[in-house]
């Protein structure tokens, strides 16, 4: 873990607008549509609050988008920061240190997000969302180190079909093979059998053991999206890059769907079609973001989206319990929102939450702090 003396190096300035984008909706802006849509009953604002909610089980929504985003980009970032090491001269021992050392970092830090430092071993989650990047990251890690482009390609494709024969054709007792419910799926199973702890929910933890396979192949997506971005063939211009990422989209986001009409479209399982499904719309994203920022070079507005993503794993955390920015929001702003109407003070108290939020960050970057982990 590095606290940066200064702002990292050359980088894809839309990835980390990006990054900031997917991380501004756990950070706050969540809270400030579904006020909106409590305030206003307006159908904009009542439908942007639904896509802002996780579904129970089968099925998508915006919010279900977030987590599997963030694990691509950190993939498209592998190419630039793992080949980095290589050029400078790091030896192979250097290298998988880093990513040994980052993996259980990021573990460590999920356990800690979970209440680790309770020191209530009997009920605390010890799965995690940092821990699922971590472990997603670190074995795609492997898989670039170790394969080539091609092979790299045929371990993404193959995980996800392993993945759905696994789930499809290996019984669970009392289920039976193929189940997908929440107590009936292998995953759960094998969760409750070898997981300690408490399980997020109760029978079954969206970040388990075996769901994690799938999850490689997310990061995976990313990394041939970053060697694909770092490819300096002749004719490979930017502005074809970034359009050949969103008919790539496009396309991710039709197999997707149709493999979803046999295995259904499922963030608590992380299915192969979720995977494909959701890696579609990264890919769209990314062609937006980085068409506008890097082809097109309009980057002003995406400043504040920047700050956030060059510090995401800090905000994760400190939200997490470690700095009460509802506290500070109400020390600063508390005042002037009572002014208001009841009804309106809800959306007020999220933007000044978002926003103390977003200056705690500004901050750090004004004095060239960033948690790289």
């Amino acid at each position: 873990m590095k606290n940066s003396a200064k702002e990292p190096g050359k980088r894809v300035y839309s990835l980390d607008a990006l990054r900031g984008a997917d991380m501004f909706w756990i950070m706050g802006g969540e809270h400030i549509f579904h006020a909106l849509a409590k305030l206003t009953g307006w159908g904009v604002f009542v439908w942007m609050a639904h896509q802002l909610e996780h579904t129970k089980w089968d099925g998508f929504t915006f919010y279900d988008m977030i987590f599997p985003l963030f694990l691509f980009i950190a993939g498209v970032s592998m190419p630039y920061s793992l080949n980095k090491r290589i050029d400078r001269g790091d030896s192979r021992a250097q290298i998988y240190r880093h990513v040994v050392q980052r993996m259980l970092l990021l573990v460590f830090f999920g356990m800690v997000y979970n209440g680790f430092l309770k020191f209530d071993w009997e009920n605390m989650r010890y799965a995690s969302v940092l821990a699922r990047i971590g472990l997603g990251w670190f074995f795609a890690a492997l898989i670039f180190l170790n394969f080539n482009r091609r092979g790299q390609a045929i371990w993404f494709v193959g995980t996800l079909i392993a993945y759905w024969l696994i789930m499809t054709f290996i019984p669970v007792p009392g289920y039976g093979a193929g189940d997908l419910s929440m107590e009936g799926s292998l995953v759960a199973y094998i969760d409750r059998l070898l997981l300690p702890g408490r399980l997020y929910l109760g029978v079954h933890d969206p970040e388990g053991i075996l769901s994690t396979l799938p999850a490689v192949s997310t990061a995976l997506m990313g990394v041939l999206t970053g060697n694909f971005l770092r490819d300096e063939r002749q004719g490979l211009t930017k502005l074809r890059k970034g359009l050949m990422l969103g008919a790539a989209g496009l396309v991710f986001l039709l197999l997707g769907y149709l493999w979803g009409l046999f295995f259904p479209i499922n963030k608590n399982l992380w299915t192969s079609s979720f995977v494909l499904y959701t890696g579609g719309w990264s890919l769209i994203f990314l062609s937006i973001f980085y068409l506008i920022i890097d082809v097109w070079e309009k980057k002003r507005w995406a400043f504040a989206f920047v700050v956030i993503g060059l510090n995401p794993i800090t905000i994760y955390l400190a939200q997490g319990g470690i700095i009460s920015f509802e506290q500070a929001s109400d020390f600063f702003f508390g005042g002037l929102i009572s002014y208001f109407s009841e009804a309106a003070q809800p959306v007020l108290e999220a933007i000044g939450y978002t926003f103390v939020s977003w200056l705690f960050l500004y901050f750090l970057y004004r004095q060239k702090i960033f948690l790289r982990v």
